[in-house]
């Protein structure tokens, strides 16, 4: 279980170094925004589990995924594109996953993990597609 765990935590280290990656090199303004908040808010995460206290982490957790929602929200208010509003309602669902585990007192099971890396998923793949589409428009703009 330990060895898959670190699997994970690998995978998910490249997809957000790849998403990054691809936002600075190829991405407009929007999308290199966006890869520094979703950047910021998973180094918090990394930071927060190094808390002991199974309790308190669970407000961090709930805290740092809205602190995302709401940078996402303020970036799809500024720059008004589809994936932003997209990736706004996907950390609207982890949000509400967060606020429910927590306010319910349940741990964290199998559905959570699912959930949440779905998620996490979405919203990268949103990102990557941000930065398809601002790469296709400057080709576009440059013919």
């Amino acid at each position: 279980m330990f060895a898959y765990l670190q699997l994970l935590f690998l995978v998910d280290w490249l997809l957000i170094a790849v998403a990054c990656f691809g936002a600075w090199r190829w991405g407009a303004r929007q999308e290199r925004h966006a890869a520094a908040l979703v950047l910021a808010i998973f180094v918090g995460f990394i930071l927060a589990s190094l808390i002991r206290d199974k309790e308190f982490i669970r407000g961090v957790y709930l805290t740092l995924d809205g602190l995302l929602a709401l940078g996402l929200l303020l970036l799809s208010l500024r720059y008004a594109t589809r994936w932003l509003g997209v990736t706004v309602l996907l950390q609207g669902v982890q949000f509400s996953l967060h606020a429910y585990y927590l306010v319910a007192a349940r741990r964290y099971d199998n559905f959570y993990i699912l959930v949440n890396n779905l998620v996490s998923l979405g919203v990268l793949i949103c990102l990557l597609t941000g930065v398809a589409l601002a790469w296709r428009a400057r080709r576009r703009a440059a013919k």
